[in-house]
């Protein structure tokens, strides 16, 4: 699992989102970037995390926030999911899971006791300079705007 640390440099990813439109690290220099990894699009925990995060948006764009979901959907289905809630941020559709594997939240998972690898939901939270600030992997769904913004 993740080996990224606070104080560490952030991984220089480049993902497209549901438009096609590619977004990479240097892209946010100069702003705060909370980039979140979420398992599946339209499904309970990821649609309450990112609702969350929409509904709390101006405090993040009122402290230089960005922010940026990502997960291993299709640009069609993360296209589908920010329409559905109006989130006002990209979702990066990582497929090839080149940005997940990247920051290292790809790994072995347990539901119903079974295991199968996935998408471990973790919030990176950047600084302006492109430093890893915090790590956060015991993800609140329905109050992750204030597990960031503390």
């Amino acid at each position: 699992m993740t080996t990224l640390q606070k104080g560490d440099k952030a991984p220089n990813f480049s993902g497209k989102d549901q438009d096609g439109t590619t977004h990479t690290l240097a892209d946010y220099a100069g702003k705060k970037l909370v980039v979140f990894f979420y398992p599946k699009a339209n499904t309970p925990g990821c649609t309450a995390e990112a609702c969350d995060l929409r509904d709390n948006y101006a405090r993040f764009e009122a402290q230089n926030y960005a922010l940026l979901g990502v997960s291993a959907d299709s640009a069609k289905a993360q296209s589908s999911f920010k329409n559905k809630y109006e989130f006002p941020f990209p979702l990066l559709a990582d497929e090839d899971k080149s940005v997940i594997q990247a920051f290292g939240v790809w790994g072995p998972k347990k539901f119903m006791g079974k295991e199968y690898d996935g998408i471990h939901r973790t919030t990176f939270v950047i600084n302006e300079e492109g430093i890893i600030e915090e790590v956060i992997t015991d993800v609140k769904t329905k109050a992750h705007a204030a597990q960031i913004l503390r």
